[in-house]
């Protein structure tokens, strides 16, 4: 039996979408599965370049509809920058596979500063491009300085012409071996300082372009590549000066997104995968799943895997409905970065505890799914790079909301347009939210909500009474163990909204807001562990733990969904 919270192929409609949408979806879907597991496995273990995938998104148009935004659609309506829809397809790229779906990320990456340039020439290209089936990339981390922008070796000398020619390395670069334009950062050599950077166009395929390697062992091509006196002419520079960094910044703040539906996709796969497994073993007489630990460790793995889609598809809402006055986006995208690719790995944990050895064979796509999930939380910033950047906003979210006009759910055939004009990338700590505890009391009847409301008003009360000093300030390893607290805060709160926009079980939720309640108790436990915790936030932090409301037979309800899922999906041979 089809489970509605989880995307199975032999079951999926999006119904609400527009049709070519659904057409496109639909037929990527067909395009894996008449494929099938064997298939699919091998391409992976042979690390093979996507060149089948990538005819066929070609053929299909597939990355020029779903990619090109309206502005630059020469008025085929089809064509848009629609958040909700791209959503959908890294989860069902998550689903297949992470190659899949990391030559459509890094491509939605190369195209950032080009969407927001003003080059009209620059945005014609691509968009031609896109038509004729090309990836893109994005050239801005090295290998000495990682994405520290500030300090880029990309130099880029003058020319008579208003032109320059660059020279300098670029490392970790997906699809550079292929890309059809490379948007490649870096500075003047006649300029120091912010005014000097530079984002210019460049073309895999031009001589003084030198690939140099795949920089990993896999699929994708990660690659370091090297431009040697590279001419950079005027129709080629898409941004300059500050707009080059703001371009950089609001860039990655698209592309990060990809990651919670692409980690959702891969849990989705293993979970079908490891609940038939485990249902169908025999063990000293017992099914596994009728001992009371293995049902505990999927019950958790199924309601975590849920939180992060609902979180994930209240986030596409605030996205799609983001403003210059309404940048509450800010938040909620670091933390579909790090949180919920966080929940991905903890979903793959739980199911790899219950099927152990099975996860490791190589006719699994687990085995793959377990290798993959890692890398999600450690591209576009490392956890502790996003966590440190939502510290920022936690003391005006929980302490200072402001009226805004409700978000709606967001599915409508809109283009997207904002996301390429986000402006300045600063003042983050003046970005105010509406009132969290709004979603908490709307569904105070649940006891687990009521718990971990009780822990969110906990925290408040830590900030405002203990909160870091000066000189605590300074300690970044306290710091993020209170910015895994605040997570909580946030992850619940969208979760919440979406659950109410839904009609989620209830019972499903209640679920769920007992695993949150154990994860804050055990980070107020790490936060009173830490060396410079001051004794009242030592005290704070064993006053903060709570025990999760327990319910056996809530608990056995929704252990009678994961137990559906045994043999639900299975992708053909």
């Amino acid at each position: 039996m089809a489970d509605a919270l989880l995307f199975n192929p032999g079951t999926y409609d999006p119904a609400h979408f527009d049709p070519e949408t659904r057409r496109l979806l639909r037929a990527t879907v067909d395009w894996f599965e008449e494929r099938g597991k064997r298939r699919l496995i091998e391409d992976y273990r042979s690390r093979v370049w996507l060149e089948d995938f990538l005819a066929f998104a070609a053929k299909e148009r597939l990355f020029a509809t779903f990619l090109t935004p309206a502005a630059d659609a020469a008025g085929q309506e089809d064509k848009r920058w629609d958040t909700a829809r791209i959503a959908a397809l890294n989860e069902i790229f998550g689903f297949y596979g992470l190659d899949y779906w990391y030559a459509w990320q890094v491509t939605i990456l190369g195209l950032g500063p080009v969407w927001q340039s003003d080059n009209a020439g620059a945005r014609a290209r691509a968009a031609e491009l896109l038509d004729q089936g090309e990836v893109f990339a994005f050239g801005l981390s090295e290998k000495s300085h990682g994405a520290d922008i500030y300090s880029t070796d990309m130099i880029l000398t003058p020319e008579a012409d208003g032109g320059f020619h660059a020279t300098g390395s670029k490392y970790y670069i997906g699809n550079g071996n292929a890309a059809g334009l490379v948007s490649v950062f870096g500075r003047r050599s006649d300029i120091e300082g912010p005014e000097g950077y530079v984002f210019f166009a460049a073309d895999s395929r031009h001589p003084d372009y030198h690939l140099v390697k795949n920089v990993v062992d896999s699929g994708k091509y990660v690659s370091e590549f090297r431009l040697e006196r590279y001419p950079v002419r005027p129709e080629d520079v898409l941004h300059t000066g500050r707009a080059a960094f703001d371009a950089a910044l609001n860039t990655v703040n698209v592309g990060k997104f990809n990651l919670c539906t692409g980690a959702v996709g891969i849990c989705e796969h293993a979970m079908y995968e490891a609940v038939t497994h485990a249902h169908n073993r025999i063990l000293y007489g017992r099914r596994v799943t009728d001992f009371a630990h293995v049902r505990r460790e999927m019950t958790d793995a199924y309601v975590r895997l849920v939180g992060m889609k609902l979180f994930s598809d209240r986030a596409v809402d605030y996205f799609r409905s983001a403003s210059a006055a309404d940048r509450r986006y800010l938040l909620f995208n670091p933390m579909t970065k790090m949180k919920v690719t966080t929940e991905g790995e903890k979903v793959i944990d739980l199911l790899w505890d219950v099927i152990a050895a099975k996860g490791f064979e190589k006719d699994t796509y687990f085995s793959q799914a377990a290798v993959e999930i890692r890398g999600l939380p450690k591209l576009e910033g490392t956890v502790h790079v996003n966590l440190a950047l939502i510290l920022k906003f936690m003391g005006n979210y929980l302490l200072n909301p402001a009226e805004y006009a409700p978000v709606p759910t967001r599915h409508d055939a809109a283009d997207d347009d904002f996301l390429f004009r986000q402006g300045p990338a600063r003042g983050l700590g003046a970005i105010q939210f509406h009132d969290w505890r709004a979603a908490y009391d709307a569904h105070a009847e649940l006891p687990n909500v009521a718990r971990l409301r009780e822990q969110a008003d906990a925290l408040c009360t830590l900030i405002t009474t203990a909160a870091p000093d000066a000189e605590q300030a300074k300690d970044l390893d306290l710091l993020l163990a209170l910015g895994q607290l605040f997570a909580l805060v946030v992850h619940g709160q969208l979760i919440l909204e979406q659950a109410e926009l839904t009609g989620l079980d209830r019972d499903v939720l209640d679920e769920l807001f007992s695993v949150l309640v154990r994860d804050f108790s055990a980070h107020a436990v790490e936060l009173h562990g830490k060396d410079s915790a001051t004794e009242a936030q030592q005290e704070w932090a064993l006053g903060a733990v709570r025990r999760p409301v327990t319910d056996a037979e809530r608990s056995a309800r929704v252990w009678a969904r994961v137990e559906a899922l045994s043999g639900a999906y299975e992708m053909k041979p």
